[in-house]
């Protein structure tokens, strides 16, 4: 075969995988012409039509909390802690590890201190205690196929968790969430959205392999504080590990707090700033003690405190330590639907 041969043999080849069934490929002119609708809102603004995100935490945090006000919120049309519903989409919830006895407390304490109320159908949750046969696994074929007339009409895909529901294959191997990652573009391709649940390492990043954030549009942490007590309840940090749409003030990080009747929410450094201040003029610490104390350097707890008094003086009062945290721009706010008071856990 000659060189020209040769050549146009591979330029037959191409041709022909460009039209193999199954498999489209468009020029840029014709990809830029298509008609392709914008991603509406489903959560304002974390989550996104056609989007795959992940929460991850260390046991105990609070991630089913998180998971079911989201999903309750989304079904609704309402609105938890800073994000809002613009309107109701109907939401799947699989659950893989729950109790029906608590995950039922839970959902009623939320529908009650909710602000809208989802219809019926716009809210379904498969838990494991009503399976005769136990929970799909979303790691096979056989497993996704159980879940396929369940999710045909659902627009939010909730998967709490991943440790529970996939269990084919090994968690810090890349290739064991290959079918998972599959199953979830699909997923995207129908335009549907899908939430994944997960537990957090030992070394405080989403456990087993990292391949997972690959094709992933949000990834949350969520993180206890560095003063954080038992007594506190459900209280963690809010984190955007990957966040590829949110920029500015909705990419920042914020403390999150279970309350009796509602969270509340304040932004962590205003956090810090008054903790800081309350260490230099309650108990009369050093820079450099306050620093030890919090974990922080020298220079940002000298930053943080002279940022207070700045705040003071511009708006022209005094704000003592205990009003630091109202300081508008969102910065402390609460918002109904919550779960069983101070519980902590998942």
């Amino acid at each position: 075969m000659t060189q020209t041969q040769g050549k146009k043999a591979v330029r037959e080849a191409i041709r022909g995988a460009e039209k193999i069934p199954g498999l489209i490929a468009h020029n840029v002119a014709e990809f830029l012409a298509l008609n392709i609708p914008p991603r509406d809102q489903i959560l304002a603004p974390i989550l996104q039509t056609q989007s795959l995100s992940m929460i991850y935490a260390k046991r105990g945090i609070g991630k089913t909390h998180i998971a079911l006000n989201i999903a309750y919120a989304i079904a609704s049309g309402g609105k938890f802690m800073q994000w809002q519903a613009p309107v109701p989409r109907k939401v799947l919830y699989l659950d893989g590890e729950m109790p029906a006895r608590a995950m039922q407390e839970r959902l009623a304490a939320i529908i009650k201190e909710s602000d809208k109320e989802a219809a019926p159908d716009y809210f379904r949750l498969i838990t494991p205690d009503m399976q005769e046969l136990g929970m799909p696994d979303i790691s096979t074929e056989e497993g996704q196929a159980k879940l396929e007339p369940f999710i045909e009409d659902a627009e939010f895909i909730i998967v709490d968790n991943i440790s529970t529901l996939a269990r084919t294959g090994k968690e810090n191997e890349a290739e064991g969430w290959l079918p998972i990652q599959g199953w979830a573009l699909r997923l995207r391709s129908q335009g549907k959205s899908v939430l994944f649940v997960h537990h957090a390492g030992k070394g405080g990043q989403q456990r087993g392999t990292s391949r997972r954030e690959d094709v992933l549009d949000l990834v949350i942490e969520l993180k206890q504080p560095e003063d954080y007590s038992a007594d506190q309840g459900a209280r963690f940090e809010v984190h955007f590990v990957k966040a590829r749409h949110l920029t500015g003030l909705d990419a920042k990080p914020f403390e999150a707090q279970l309350g009796p009747e509602r969270w509340t929410c304040r932004s962590i450094e205003n956090s810090e700033m008054k903790k800081i201040v309350e260490l230099k003029e309650q108990d009369g610490m050093t820079y450099r003690e306050i620093a030890l104390e919090l974990g922080i350097s020298k220079t940002k707890a000298e930053r943080l405190y002279k940022k207070f008094y700045d705040q003071k003086f511009d708006n022209s009062e005094t704000v003592p330590p205990s009003r630091l945290i109202g300081s508008g721009q969102g910065d402390n706010y609460a918002t109904k639907g919550t779960g069983t008071g101070q519980e902590t856990g998942q």
